[in-house]
Protein backbone atom coordinates (compact mmCIF):
# COMPACT_ATOMS: atom_id res chain seq x y z
CA UNK A 1 0.00 0.00 0.00
CA UNK A 2 1.40 3.53 -1.09
CA UNK A 3 0.04 6.48 1.08
CA UNK A 4 0.30 9.71 0.67
CA UNK A 5 -0.64 12.46 3.20
CA UNK A 6 -0.79 16.11 3.04
CA UNK A 7 -0.18 18.35 5.77
CA UNK A 8 2.34 16.11 7.27
CA UNK A 9 4.17 17.62 9.36
CA UNK A 10 1.22 19.66 11.48
CA UNK A 11 -0.03 17.80 14.58
CA UNK A 12 -2.51 15.76 13.04
CA UNK A 13 -0.36 14.55 9.97
CA UNK A 14 2.30 13.19 12.31
CA UNK A 15 -0.45 11.43 14.64
CA UNK A 16 -2.13 9.58 11.59
CA UNK A 17 1.39 8.69 10.40
CA UNK A 18 2.25 7.43 13.25
CA UNK A 19 -0.95 5.15 13.45
CA UNK A 20 -0.61 4.20 10.24
CA UNK A 21 2.96 2.95 10.74
CA UNK A 22 1.72 1.22 14.12
CA UNK A 23 -1.28 -0.63 12.25
CA UNK A 24 1.00 -1.66 9.25
CA UNK A 25 -1.55 -1.98 6.63
CA UNK A 26 -5.20 -0.06 5.44
CA UNK A 27 -7.73 -1.44 3.13
CA UNK A 28 -7.37 -1.44 -0.58
CA UNK A 29 -9.33 -1.04 -2.89
CA UNK A 30 -9.99 -5.03 -3.15
CA UNK A 31 -11.53 -4.36 -0.11
CA UNK A 32 -8.60 -6.44 1.79
CA UNK A 33 -5.46 -5.22 3.69
CA UNK A 34 -2.66 -4.65 2.10
CA UNK A 35 1.07 -3.69 4.18
CA UNK A 36 2.26 -0.34 3.75
CA UNK A 37 5.03 -0.09 1.85
CA UNK A 38 5.77 3.36 1.21
CA UNK A 39 4.17 6.97 2.92
CA UNK A 40 4.98 10.22 1.18
CA UNK A 41 4.51 13.08 3.66
CA UNK A 42 4.46 16.41 2.13
CA UNK A 43 4.25 19.88 3.70
CA UNK A 44 5.43 23.71 2.89
CA UNK A 45 8.16 23.28 5.60
CA UNK A 46 11.53 23.13 4.70
CA UNK A 47 12.21 20.05 6.22
CA UNK A 48 10.58 17.07 8.22
CA UNK A 49 9.17 17.77 11.77
CA UNK A 50 8.42 15.30 14.29
CA UNK A 51 7.97 12.40 11.60
CA UNK A 52 8.49 8.69 13.08
CA UNK A 53 11.79 7.19 11.80
CA UNK A 54 10.69 4.48 9.25
CA UNK A 55 12.81 3.77 5.73
CA UNK A 56 9.17 3.90 4.44
CA UNK A 57 8.78 6.90 4.87
CA UNK A 58 9.76 9.64 1.92
CA UNK A 59 9.58 13.61 2.54
CA UNK A 60 8.60 15.83 0.60
CA UNK A 61 8.57 20.04 0.88
CA UNK A 62 5.92 21.80 -1.64
CA UNK A 63 3.34 23.95 -1.23
CA UNK A 64 -0.31 22.39 -2.58
CA UNK A 65 -0.51 25.80 -4.58
CA UNK A 66 1.76 24.53 -7.08
CA UNK A 67 -0.02 22.01 -9.12
CA UNK A 68 3.68 20.67 -10.58
CA UNK A 69 4.59 20.03 -7.07
CA UNK A 70 1.41 17.88 -6.07
CA UNK A 71 2.10 15.82 -9.26
CA UNK A 72 4.99 14.91 -8.21
CA UNK A 73 3.80 13.35 -4.94
CA UNK A 74 1.40 10.68 -7.02
CA UNK A 75 4.46 10.10 -9.73
CA UNK A 76 4.31 6.39 -8.25
CA UNK A 77 0.46 5.74 -8.35
CA UNK A 78 -0.51 5.56 -4.55
CA UNK A 79 -3.45 3.69 -3.47
CA UNK A 80 -4.28 5.99 -0.40
CA UNK A 81 -4.54 9.97 0.15
CA UNK A 82 -5.11 11.78 3.35
CA UNK A 83 -5.58 15.02 2.69
CA UNK A 84 -4.81 17.55 5.81
CA UNK A 85 -3.25 20.36 4.20
CA UNK A 86 -5.36 23.40 5.00
CA UNK A 87 -4.98 27.06 6.00
CA UNK A 88 -6.97 26.90 9.33
CA UNK A 89 -10.38 28.97 10.13
CA UNK A 90 -8.70 32.25 11.19
CA UNK A 91 -6.11 32.35 9.04
CA UNK A 92 -8.69 31.77 6.17
CA UNK A 93 -10.97 34.30 7.33
CA UNK A 94 -8.33 37.11 7.97
CA UNK A 95 -6.68 36.47 4.68
CA UNK A 96 -9.04 35.38 1.98
CA UNK A 97 -6.19 35.18 -0.95
CA UNK A 98 -4.35 32.49 0.90
CA UNK A 99 -7.48 30.69 2.12
CA UNK A 100 -8.61 30.01 -1.23
CA UNK A 101 -5.36 29.37 -2.48
CA UNK A 102 -4.53 25.96 0.36
CA UNK A 103 -8.22 25.39 1.13
CA UNK A 104 -9.43 25.37 -2.65
CA UNK A 105 -6.73 25.72 -5.32
CA UNK A 106 -4.80 23.01 -3.51
CA UNK A 107 -7.76 20.73 -2.79
CA UNK A 108 -8.39 20.55 -6.76
CA UNK A 109 -4.64 20.10 -7.48
CA UNK A 110 -4.61 17.27 -4.70
CA UNK A 111 -7.59 15.72 -6.44
CA UNK A 112 -6.70 16.38 -9.88
CA UNK A 113 -3.14 14.59 -9.24
CA UNK A 114 -5.33 11.85 -7.72
CA UNK A 115 -7.35 11.32 -10.72
CA UNK A 116 -4.64 10.98 -12.82
CA UNK A 117 -3.39 8.22 -11.64
CA UNK A 118 -6.26 6.27 -12.96
CA UNK A 119 -6.47 3.61 -10.27
CA UNK A 120 -9.42 5.40 -8.27
CA UNK A 121 -7.62 5.99 -4.73
CA UNK A 122 -9.28 6.22 -1.66
CA UNK A 123 -9.15 9.66 -0.49
CA UNK A 124 -9.98 11.23 2.69
CA UNK A 125 -10.79 14.95 2.72
CA UNK A 126 -10.43 16.35 5.95
CA UNK A 127 -13.49 18.72 6.73
CA UNK A 128 -14.88 20.43 9.09
CA UNK A 129 -17.73 21.52 11.41
CA UNK A 130 -17.25 25.01 10.04
CA UNK A 131 -18.87 23.93 6.84
CA UNK A 132 -22.12 25.02 8.85
CA UNK A 133 -23.65 27.67 9.58
CA UNK A 134 -26.97 29.94 9.39
CA UNK A 135 -30.80 29.49 10.94
CA UNK A 136 -29.70 26.18 12.61
CA UNK A 137 -32.12 23.42 13.80
CA UNK A 138 -31.63 22.45 17.55
CA UNK A 139 -30.87 19.07 16.65
CA UNK A 140 -28.45 18.83 13.22
CA UNK A 141 -29.32 15.73 10.59
CA UNK A 142 -26.72 14.23 8.10
CA UNK A 143 -28.64 15.71 5.38
CA UNK A 144 -29.22 19.24 6.74
CA UNK A 145 -27.81 21.58 3.87
CA UNK A 146 -24.46 23.27 4.35
CA UNK A 147 -24.79 27.29 4.74
CA UNK A 148 -21.36 27.97 5.98
CA UNK A 149 -20.79 31.75 7.63
CA UNK A 150 -17.03 32.05 7.10
CA UNK A 151 -14.73 31.78 4.24
CA UNK A 152 -13.00 28.75 5.70
CA UNK A 153 -16.29 26.94 6.27
CA UNK A 154 -17.31 27.79 2.46
CA UNK A 155 -14.22 26.81 1.01
CA UNK A 156 -14.29 22.92 2.89
CA UNK A 157 -18.04 22.74 2.04
CA UNK A 158 -16.75 23.23 -1.85
CA UNK A 159 -13.98 20.81 -1.12
CA UNK A 160 -16.81 18.26 -0.17
CA UNK A 161 -18.67 18.74 -3.24
CA UNK A 162 -15.82 18.29 -5.08
CA UNK A 163 -14.77 14.82 -3.27
CA UNK A 164 -18.44 13.84 -3.85
CA UNK A 165 -18.09 14.33 -8.12
CA UNK A 166 -14.42 12.92 -8.31
CA UNK A 167 -16.18 9.81 -6.33
CA UNK A 168 -19.12 10.07 -8.30
CA UNK A 169 -16.90 10.36 -12.27
CA UNK A 170 -14.89 7.34 -10.53
CA UNK A 171 -12.03 9.17 -10.17
CA UNK A 172 -11.31 8.46 -6.65
CA UNK A 173 -13.15 6.98 -3.37
CA UNK A 174 -13.85 9.40 -1.22
CA UNK A 175 -14.45 9.82 2.05
CA UNK A 176 -14.97 13.47 3.56
CA UNK A 177 -14.92 13.80 7.65
CA UNK A 178 -16.03 17.18 9.04
CA UNK A 179 -13.71 17.71 12.18
CA UNK A 180 -15.02 18.85 15.20
CA UNK A 181 -12.84 21.34 17.92
CA UNK A 182 -9.78 19.13 18.09
CA UNK A 183 -9.06 19.65 21.83
CA UNK A 184 -6.42 19.09 23.49
CA UNK A 185 -3.81 20.61 21.29
CA UNK A 186 -0.21 20.32 22.92
CA UNK A 187 1.33 22.75 20.61
CA UNK A 188 1.11 26.70 20.80
CA UNK A 189 -1.96 28.31 19.75
CA UNK A 190 -1.82 28.22 15.52
CA UNK A 191 -4.49 30.73 13.03
CA UNK A 192 -7.23 28.31 14.10
CA UNK A 193 -10.09 30.77 16.10
CA UNK A 194 -10.58 27.26 17.84
CA UNK A 195 -7.45 26.68 19.80
CA UNK A 196 -9.27 28.22 22.49
CA UNK A 197 -10.22 24.92 23.25
CA UNK A 198 -7.33 23.73 24.08
CA UNK A 199 -5.36 26.38 25.58
CA UNK A 200 -7.79 26.85 28.41
CA UNK A 201 -6.80 23.63 29.76
CA UNK A 202 -3.04 23.74 28.16
CA UNK A 203 -2.34 26.82 29.55
CA UNK A 204 -3.57 26.87 32.94
CA UNK A 205 -1.52 23.10 33.10
CA UNK A 206 1.76 24.97 32.20
CA UNK A 207 1.28 27.34 34.88
CA UNK A 208 0.19 30.30 32.37
CA UNK A 209 -2.63 32.69 33.24
CA UNK A 210 -5.28 32.31 30.24
CA UNK A 211 -7.46 35.06 28.80
CA UNK A 212 -9.93 33.00 26.90
CA UNK A 213 -11.46 34.72 23.72
CA UNK A 214 -14.92 33.41 24.17
CA UNK A 215 -17.65 33.78 27.11
CA UNK A 216 -17.97 30.74 29.72
CA UNK A 217 -21.90 29.96 27.97
CA UNK A 218 -20.56 28.86 24.49
CA UNK A 219 -20.67 26.16 23.70
CA UNK A 220 -18.18 23.91 21.32
CA UNK A 221 -18.07 19.94 19.51
CA UNK A 222 -15.15 18.74 20.90
CA UNK A 223 -13.13 15.89 20.26
CA UNK A 224 -9.48 13.71 21.14
CA UNK A 225 -6.72 13.98 19.20
CA UNK A 226 -7.18 10.46 19.47
CA UNK A 227 -10.20 9.78 18.45
CA UNK A 228 -9.70 12.31 15.54
CA UNK A 229 -6.89 10.04 14.33
CA UNK A 230 -8.84 6.93 14.93
CA UNK A 231 -11.36 8.05 13.24
CA UNK A 232 -10.01 9.21 10.19
CA UNK A 233 -8.42 5.74 9.49
CA UNK A 234 -11.87 4.29 10.26
CA UNK A 235 -13.09 6.37 7.56
CA UNK A 236 -10.17 5.43 5.16
CA UNK A 237 -11.48 2.03 5.84
CA UNK A 238 -15.25 1.74 6.05
CA UNK A 239 -16.84 0.15 3.24
CA UNK A 240 -18.92 1.82 0.08
CA UNK A 241 -22.05 0.53 1.35
CA UNK A 242 -21.55 2.59 4.64
CA UNK A 243 -20.76 5.56 3.26
CA UNK A 244 -23.71 5.77 0.47
CA UNK A 245 -23.73 8.49 -2.15
CA UNK A 246 -22.88 11.63 -0.63
CA UNK A 247 -19.18 10.73 0.95
CA UNK A 248 -19.24 13.29 3.64
CA UNK A 249 -20.12 13.09 6.87
CA UNK A 250 -19.77 14.79 10.93
CA UNK A 251 -17.15 12.51 13.13
CA UNK A 252 -18.74 12.02 16.42
CA UNK A 253 -17.91 14.41 19.04
CA UNK A 254 -19.16 16.39 22.81
CA UNK A 255 -20.87 18.87 23.09
CA UNK A 256 -19.73 21.45 26.18
CA UNK A 257 -19.27 24.79 26.85
CA UNK A 258 -16.69 26.71 27.56
CA UNK A 259 -16.91 26.53 31.68
CA UNK A 260 -17.67 22.84 31.40
CA UNK A 261 -14.51 22.63 30.21
CA UNK A 262 -12.77 24.54 32.89
CA UNK A 263 -15.02 22.72 35.77
CA UNK A 264 -13.41 19.59 34.49
CA UNK A 265 -9.99 21.42 34.48
CA UNK A 266 -10.52 21.83 38.36
CA UNK A 267 -11.79 18.61 39.19
CA UNK A 268 -8.66 16.82 37.78
CA UNK A 269 -6.33 19.36 38.50
CA UNK A 270 -7.51 21.44 41.18
CA UNK A 271 -9.24 24.91 41.66
CA UNK A 272 -6.15 26.76 42.00
CA UNK A 273 -4.91 25.72 38.36
CA UNK A 274 -8.61 26.26 36.88
CA UNK A 275 -8.70 29.68 38.31
CA UNK A 276 -6.02 30.46 35.85
CA UNK A 277 -8.59 31.13 33.06
CA UNK A 278 -10.09 34.14 33.33
CA UNK A 279 -12.51 35.50 30.23
CA UNK A 280 -11.61 38.12 27.81
CA UNK A 281 -14.50 37.59 25.00
CA UNK A 282 -12.78 38.75 21.86
CA UNK A 283 -16.13 39.49 18.75
CA UNK A 284 -14.22 38.22 15.77
CA UNK A 285 -13.78 34.55 17.82
CA UNK A 286 -17.10 34.44 19.04
CA UNK A 287 -18.85 35.23 16.12
CA UNK A 288 -17.33 32.59 14.07
CA UNK A 289 -17.48 29.74 16.85
CA UNK A 290 -21.03 31.00 17.33
CA UNK A 291 -22.03 29.68 13.97
CA UNK A 292 -21.34 26.25 14.77
CA UNK A 293 -23.67 23.72 15.73
CA UNK A 294 -22.95 21.82 18.68
CA UNK A 295 -25.44 19.10 18.69
CA UNK A 296 -25.97 16.39 15.74
CA UNK A 297 -27.85 13.45 15.15
CA UNK A 298 -24.73 11.60 14.10
CA UNK A 299 -26.77 8.35 12.34
CA UNK A 300 -23.94 8.19 9.71
CA UNK A 301 -21.12 8.53 11.94
CA UNK A 302 -22.43 5.32 13.94
CA UNK A 303 -23.08 3.77 11.08
CA UNK A 304 -19.43 4.14 9.80
CA UNK A 305 -18.04 3.30 13.34
CA UNK A 306 -16.95 6.93 14.43
CA UNK A 307 -16.71 7.31 17.94
CA UNK A 308 -16.63 10.04 20.99
CA UNK A 309 -14.88 10.85 23.73
CA UNK A 310 -16.74 9.36 26.89
CA UNK A 311 -16.54 12.45 28.83
CA UNK A 312 -14.93 15.68 28.83
CA UNK A 313 -13.11 14.60 32.36
CA UNK A 314 -11.83 11.85 30.03
CA UNK A 315 -10.50 14.15 27.75
CA UNK A 316 -8.99 16.36 30.21
CA UNK A 317 -7.75 13.00 32.14
CA UNK A 318 -6.03 11.66 28.75
CA UNK A 319 -4.09 15.10 27.89
CA UNK A 320 -2.87 15.46 31.31
CA UNK A 321 -2.01 11.70 31.26
CA UNK A 322 0.10 11.79 27.66
CA UNK A 323 1.43 15.54 28.19
CA UNK A 324 1.42 17.53 31.19
CA UNK A 325 4.34 16.95 33.61
CA UNK A 326 6.34 19.03 36.34
CA UNK A 327 4.14 20.11 39.13
CA UNK A 328 2.25 22.83 37.44
CA UNK A 329 -0.96 20.84 36.95
CA UNK A 330 -1.01 20.50 40.89
CA UNK A 331 -3.24 22.57 42.88
CA UNK A 332 -6.13 23.06 45.05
Amino acid sequence: MHVVVTGACGFLGIKLIEAIVAQGHLIGADGRAQPISRIVAADILSKPFGLPADGRISYHSGDIFDSEFVASLFAERPESIFHLAALVSGGAERDFDSGMKANLTGTTNVLEAARRTAVCPRFVFTSSVAAYGGDLPEIVSDEYHLTPESSYGVQKAVGELLVNDYTRKGYIDGRSLRLPIIAVRPEGANTAVSSWASAIIREPLSGVDYACPVAPEDRGFILSPRKVIEGLIVGHEASNDVWGRNRSVMMAGLSCTAGELVDALSRIAGAKVAKRVNWSPDPFVRNIITSWPTRFSLEKARRIGLEADPSVDDIVTQYVKDHACGDHHRGN
